[in-house]
């Protein structure tokens, strides 16, 4: 953890040895340099030169099995390195999405919490939720459409009263007949 690194108020965190922090952090810092530069322009170019190379010493080396080896082997390892590299500055940007979705989450009066910490759910369970979701989005689309929003708590709450609501206006409404007959009668009562 850097020195600027925030410490929350009530959250725990594990402090490690300080060789292991070290070079956790160096190598956090190298995968992440790595894979801006792996994905540079630069990057390209170079590789592009590389293979460039390789394919005109072809008739240099008579296209001999040494020379296919050399290229399989440059390619394999360097593909083997940047798998750990990409990995580890992928799984270190998760966590900062995650982080920054749940400060949202948190934040937002009106939002769910049950969102919060949603990427340890197993599969089965985010199913579950992508069931709820579809449901949440017809029930959408019977009121006014897309831009209709609930949060999962919200949703059935708002619905349920939508339909109360409208349940309890169609029996308030009384046909014009009788309507007329009591203004009649309130009026022949006024005078």
């Amino acid at each position: 953890m850097s020195k600027n690194s925030p410490i929350l108020p009530g959250v725990g965190h594990q402090t490690r040895s300080g060789n292991h922090a070290r070079i956790m952090h160096a190598f956090d810092r190298f995968a992440g340099a790595a894979t801006r530069q792996a994905g540079s322009p630069t990057a390209f170019v170079l590789a592009v030169g590389v293979v460039v190379v390789w394919g005109i010493t072809g008739p240099m080396f008579g296209f001999s099995e040494t020379w296919q080896l050399v290229i399989n082997t440059g390619t394999t390892i360097v593909t083997f390195l940047m798998v750990f590299l990409i990995q580890q500055s992928q799984n270190k940007d998760a966590v900062a999405v995650h982080l920054k979705l749940n400060e949202l989450l948190a934040s937002h009066r009106e939002a769910s919490n049950m969102l919060v910490s949603i990427e340890d759910l197993d599969e089965e369970e985010l199913r579950q939720l992508v069931t709820f979701y579809r449901h949440l989005a017809k029930l959408a689309d019977k009121e006014d459409g897309v831009k209709t929003t609930h949060s999962l708590d919200e949703a059935r709450e708002n619905h349920a009263a939508k339909l109360q609501a409208r349940a309890s206006r169609e029996r308030t409404v009384v046909p014009d007949e009788p309507m007329q007959a009591n203004s009649g009668s309130a009026a022949a009562a006024g005078t």
